[in-house]
């Protein structure tokens, strides 16, 4: 089922796993290389050493391997971090660095040679059970860890399939959606870069208060909101505390009972599409945002699956946390970074994992009204954006890690994982299609594995649609296709009572 790589050769995928290689002297680094003998791998990176990405890139025609084989060596050579490998150096005290080394991209392209009965019979199953068998399969650490796995053969949303996998130290969403956009083009103009996604009004790192202005009143306000910042600041960074310590969420169908129980192997991958369009839609109808609908929906989706699981009509208000992970960089370095890669600047980019964490809390209940679970997320959103929170448990995390050690690093980030429910996270992609080197791409579905969680939800933005992505462990929630039902079905509920609101709001 696993078939063998582009020159014939065992896929990479098939090879086992070795720990990160042991350097006695110095290796020489090319030239553009940021430090001679290799940089450093940074604490969050170390933190992310179980963690995978995983996405799915639906093409719109046929996949010509040497076309698309040669556009991503040219583009992939001009990103220091897919062309390293993290190995030791004794010298050093053990320490991991990013050492350059030579790409075979034949390594690194693979073609799965699958049950052709099984294709015919359901190519959309045939993809989603080859995507669920990558996680059993080891990585070879001798080279760079990304893969691009080809799945040539239609499916109910596009020609062709792209699968590609992604070791997380290598960096986070926002290093992949920078990769993603400068190794693209404009589906309507092949010469130009991809439209870049219009940017939210915070040009800080993470927390800009409004500006100070003149008036008694004025200077109160802005008194006031730092006073508000440091008090959600300390409840937030102790309650963080608190759940590595002790604090763990109730017991539902989305929590392992135990935290060794826990297994990459049974991942399952699924997605669905939802119109940005009917989004923003309820965003305008609700006075919040695109991010207040999301979470709002996925209360909604949560609270269907529960309840209908739990076979009562109890209505008792349950509340759930997730981790989500925040990008710490400003938000205006999107361009900037595509820039720099454009003009051969790539070394300037902040790559890597660039994060923080966010403990935000998701309440199950059942609701008359579907657009009450909207205002709701929007006031605990709100109460997180008046917060250093990111900040803080970024830094937690990387100066437990320089001082006590990649074990105490570890157990600090597995506890976090383990006595919350689920990962969330959010990514705005290209408002406009895409092709890469001369393939047009229909959707992108990104998702992770190796967290110590039963379900990891994912949104991305692309060309006026939302992808809703759920990896989820099949032996926890073994109908995962019903939880996927419930978010589709979860929008279009808010999505018709923002209409209603709508109407009665014009007849008045």
């Amino acid at each position: 089922m696993y078939g063998s790589s582009a020159n014939g050769s065992p896929s990479v995928a098939a090879l086992p796993t070795s720990p990160l290689l042991p350097v006695r002297t110095p290796r020489k680094a090319p030239a553009d290389d940021p430090t001679e003998e290799g940089e450093p791998v940074s604490p969050t990176a170390r933190l992310m050493e179980p963690i995978y990405i995983l996405v799915a890139v639906g093409l719109g025609c046929p996949v010509n391997l040497p076309v698309f084989s040669a556009g991503i060596a040219a583009q992939l050579a001009r990103y220091p971090r897919f062309c390293s490998i993290q190995v030791t150096d004794e010298s050093n005290g053990g320490n991991p660095r990013w050492v350059r080394t030579a790409v075979n991209m034949d390594d690194h392209t693979i073609i799965p040679t699958l049950d052709p009965v099984a294709v015919a019979a359901d190519p959309d199953r045939a993809v989603e059970d080859y995507m669920a068998s990558l996680p059993a399969l080891p990585m070879d650490r001798s080279r760079p860890l990304w893969e691009f796995h080809f799945l040539d053969f239609p499916t109910s949303e596009a020609t062709s399939t792209v699968v590609i996998r992604v070791h997380h130290s290598m960096g986070d969403g926002m290093t992949l959606i920078t990769l993603l956009l400068a190794s693209a083009r404009s589906a309507a103009d092949p010469t130009r870069l991809p439209a870049m996604p219009e940017q939210p009004a915070r040009t800080g790192a993470i927390y800009a208060p409004p500006p100070r202005s003149a008036g008694v009143l004025a200077f109160v306000a802005w008194v006031w909101s730092y006073l508000v910042l440091a008090w959600n600041t300390m409840v937030d960074v102790t309650l963080f505390a608190a759940t590595i310590a002790f604090l763990s969420d109730p017991h539902t169908p989305f929590k392992y009972v135990d935290r060794g129980a826990a297994s990459s192997s049974r991942r399952r991958f699924v997605h669905r599409s939802i119109r940005l369009e009917d989004v923003k839609f309820i965003k305008n109808a609700m006075n919040c945002t695109v991010n207040d609908v999301l979470v709002g929906a996925t209360s909604a989706a949560l609270s269907r699956y529960y309840f209908r699981k739990a076979g009562c009509t109890n209505t008792s208000k349950i509340c759930l946390r997730s981790i989500l992970l925040v990008n710490t960089r400003p938000t205006s370095s999107l361009q900037t970074y595509v820039d720099m890669i454009e003009s051969g600047k790539s070394n300037d980019v902040a790559w890597g994992n660039r994060v923080g964490y966010i403990v935000l809390p998701f309440h199950l209940a059942m609701h008359d009204d579907p657009l009450a679970y909207v205002p709701k997320a929007k006031n605990t959103v709100d109460r997180k954006k008046s917060s250093l929170e990111v900040i803080f448990t970024c830094k937690m995390g990387e100066s437990f890690l320089k001082m006590f050690g990649l074990k105490a690093g570890a157990f600090i980030f597995g506890r976090m994982f383990a006595n919350t429910t689920l990962a969330f996270s959010n990514l705005v992609g290209p408002t406009q299609q895409i092709e890469f080197y001369g393939h047009p791409v229909l959707f992108i579905a990104p998702s992770v594995y190796g967290a110590p969680q039963a379900v990891l939800v994912q949104y991305l933005s692309y060309n006026g649609t939302i992808k809703v992505s759920l990896s989820v462990d099949k032996e926890i929630i073994r109908d995962y296709t019903q939880l996927m039902d419930d978010f589709v079905e979860s929008f279009g509920h808010i999505k018709d009572g923002a209409s209603r609101l709508s109407t009665s709001i014009k007849q008045e």
